[in-house]
């Protein structure tokens, strides 16, 4: 476990499970959301995140969460050695997109940059959701079943599977 690709639909944990991870592991941890957006919410150059991301993912050691954009998707995911699918049932990624959006007004959210609009970046996050579970998921699962042979894949499918995830990864060191 070396380079390793955290990714899934909006509100699944994503953040939270990277954070710990890299803790556990000592690989350092990217979270798109801050390499894409500036503090206060506003959108770096394409140009800019799209170099960030390369110069990340030429790197020999790495956790990289999130999603960025169509354009390093794939090519991330072709990179990491280890792929961590959070893919739990979507009314469990809506109600914590819910609980985010609640909390988000007293603590920031785990992995979005300082000052992000909360109203505006949950609404985002609620469109991300449906968008998500149409069009990638089903790619998504498609994908690590055919990775599975040549990489770890780790295919996470409820939340006490997030917990049984964490307690293999402590076994292992």
């Amino acid at each position: 476990m070396k380079k390793v690709a955290v990714f899934g639909n909006a509100g699944g944990g994503k953040s939270t499970l990277s954070k710990r991870l890299s803790q556990i592991t000592g690989l350092p941890l990217h979270v798109l959301d801050k390499i894409k957006y500036q503090s206060g919410g506003t959108e770096v150059l394409h140009e800019d995140f799209l170099s960030a991301h390369q110069k990340i993912l030429a790197t020999d050691q790495w956790i990289i969460d999130g999603f960025g954009c169509m354009e390093t998707l794939w090519p991330r995911l072709d990179k990491a050695d280890t792929l961590i699918f959070v893919d739990l049932p979507l009314y469990v990624h809506g109600w914590w997109v819910t609980k985010r959006l609640i909390t988000g007004y007293f603590k920031p959210p785990e992995g979005w940059p300082s000052n992000s609009p909360i109203l505006r970046s949950s609404v985002n996050s609620y469109r991300a959701l449906w968008l998500c579970h149409k069009y990638l998921t089903a790619k998504y699962r498609k994908y690590i079943e055919q990775a599975q042979n040549i990489k770890s894949v780790y295919h996470i499918r409820s939340t006490k599977q997030i917990s049984q995830f964490f307690e293999l990864i402590d076994a292992r060191d």
